[in-house]
């Protein structure tokens, strides 16, 4: 009687401490349950932002790609549009040799006129040869005045490379090109004049005086290659614009 009685009681020592333990590992697997349920609906989320960036990083390359192709199209467009506006700075940047045939040239051919003038008030008779014999002057001396004034754009016929300057890239070489500007001497020879001219139709604000274009222009036109080379040791490179 006695060993079924310690049977009876160790069974029911035995439920209880099984039940004990159940319920133990009942309650940790519910809160690995809980701790999953998190962690996937962290994960739902993580997800979601990821494809919300996506979207946003996909939006802003297509902004900058629109905004890099009118980049690209504005500045011929806007050539473009300056050459049909203002066509007089392609004249501004003739080489001094230039101006001053244009300056002589019309000057000869004024004191030509005031003999011609004067002399057929005199006499009647003497006025057909005389004139004549002065008209034939001018001819002769409007020659050379010719053949100075082809000699400049013969000489500047040839163009320079522009991109050998400091702060002169395909753009901008191709701004100025459309300008008349083709060499070294011209943008030696500019003014301040010229470079205000220049730096509002290429939307510059002091780019010329502080890269010295000027001065590169006139060592490469002088063919001082050594002392442009000293001065100015990043020309030519990489990060030369």
């Amino acid at each position: 009687m006695s060993t079924f009685f310690y049977m009876l009681l160790a069974f029911v020592v035995g439920i209880l401490v099984g039940w004990f333990i159940w319920g133990r590992l009942r309650g940790e697997l519910d809160s690995l349950r809980g701790d999953l349920d998190r962690t996937r609906s962290e994960r739902d989320r993580l997800r979601a932002d990821s494809d919300r960036l996506k979207g946003e990083l996909d939006a802003c390359g297509r902004a900058r790609a629109d905004l890099e192709s009118r980049l690209r199209d504005a500045p011929s467009a806007k050539a473009g549009a300056d050459k049909a506006a203002t066509p007089a700075p392609a004249a501004l940047m003739s080489t001094p040799a230039t101006s001053a045939a244009a300056k002589t040239a019309p000057a000869k051919p004024a004191t030509a006129k005031k003999p011609a003038a004067t002399k057929p008030a005199a006499t009647k008779t003497a006025a057909a040869p005389k004139p004549a014999a002065k008209s034939t002057a001018p001819k002769k001396a409007a020659a050379p005045v010719a053949k100075k004034a082809a000699a400049p754009q013969a000489a500047t016929g040839k163009a320079d490379n522009l991109r050998r300057l400091i702060g002169i890239g395909p753009v901008n070489e191709r701004l100025l090109k459309g300008l008349g500007v083709t060499t070294y001497a011209q943008i030696a020879a500019w003014t301040a004049a010229d470079v205000k001219r220049i730096e509002e139709v290429l939307n510059f604000d002091g780019r010329i005086a502080r890269e010295k274009w000027i001065e590169q222009a006139k060592l490469l036109a002088a063919g001082n290659e050594a002392e442009f080379a000293r001065q100015f040791p990043t020309a030519g490179t990489v990060s030369n614009t």
